[in-house]
C-alpha cells in the first residue's frame, strides 16, 4: 500500500512503488520513479524522471534534483542535497532570465546501500559508491569510492566503512575488518573489495 500526505505534491506521471511513504509537505516531480518500500520524509524534492531504488530513505528537506540516480537501500540525510548545474547562473550573459535549453543537467549517482549525512552537498557531476558513507555537512566534489567514507569541505577520504555503516579497523595481515558483523575485506589499488568477491 501507498501512503501519501494529504499536503504532499506528487505529479501524475511520478511511478510510486508499493509500500511507499511520502509525508507532510513532499513534492514528487514529474517522471519520478520511486521504488517499492520507499520513505520520502517532510519538505523531501525529488526532481523530474529523477530514479530511486527501492528502501530508499529521503529525510526531512533533502533535495534530490534531476538527473540523480539512487540505487536500492540509499539513505539521504535531513536537508542534503545533490545539485544538477555546473555552471549556476539565473540569468544569460545577456541579461536573460535562463531556461531549460540554457543549462545542461548533470547528476548524481549513488550505489546501494550509500549514505548521504545531514546537510552535506554532493555537486554533479559524481558518483557515491556503493556503501559508502558521506559525513554530515560535507561537500563532495568528486566521486567516492564504494565503502569509503569522506568528510569536510572539500571532502576527503577519511577511511573505509562496511555494510553495517561501521569503520573498518586494519588487522595485522592488512586486511579491514568490520567490527559489527565480521565480515573482512581487502585494499587494492584504492578500492575496498569484500574477501569473499576474491
Amino acid at each position: 500500500m501507498i501512503t501519501i500526505a494529504n499536503t504532499a505534491d506528487v505529479a501524475d506521471t511520478a511511478s510510486i512503488g508499493d509500500g511507499t511513504r511520502i509525508w507532510h509537505l513532499a513534492q514528487i516531480r514529474e517522471d519520478a520513479a520511486l521504488g517499492t518500500n520507499c520513505n520520502i520524509g517532510r519538505g523531501a524534492y525529488v526532481g523530474p524522471a529523477v530514479q530511486l531504488g527501492d528502501n530508499c530513505k529521503l529525510q526531512n528537506y533533502a533535495l534530490v534534483y534531476e538527473p540523480a540516480r539512487l540505487s536500492d537501500g540509499v539513505f539521504i540525510g535531513p536537508a542534503a542535497v545533490l545539485t544538477n548545474d555546473l555552471h549556476p547562473r539565473a540569468i544569460t550573459p545577456d541579461g536573460v532570465l535562463k531556461g531549460v535549453d540554457d543549462w545542461e543537467a548533470v547528476g548524481v549517482t549513488v550505489g546501494k546501500g550509500a549514505s548521504v549525512g545531514a546537510r552535506a552537498v554532493c555537486v554533479a557531476p559524481l558518483v557515491i559508491g556503493e556503501w559508502a558513507t558521506v559525513a554530515a555537512g560535507a561537500v563532495v566534489t568528486r566521486n567516492v569510492p564504494a565503502y569509503a567514507v569522506v568528510a569536510g569541505v572539500p571532502a576527503r577520504q577519511m577511511g573505509w566503512v562496511g555494510e553495517a555503516g561501521h569503520p573498518l579497523k586494519q588487522d595485522d595481515g592488512g586486511s579491514w575488518l568490520c567490527p559489527a558483523t565480521g565480515r573482512r575485506y581487502l585494499e587494492t589499488n584504492g578500492q575496498l573489495v569484500p574477501v569473499e568477491a576474491y
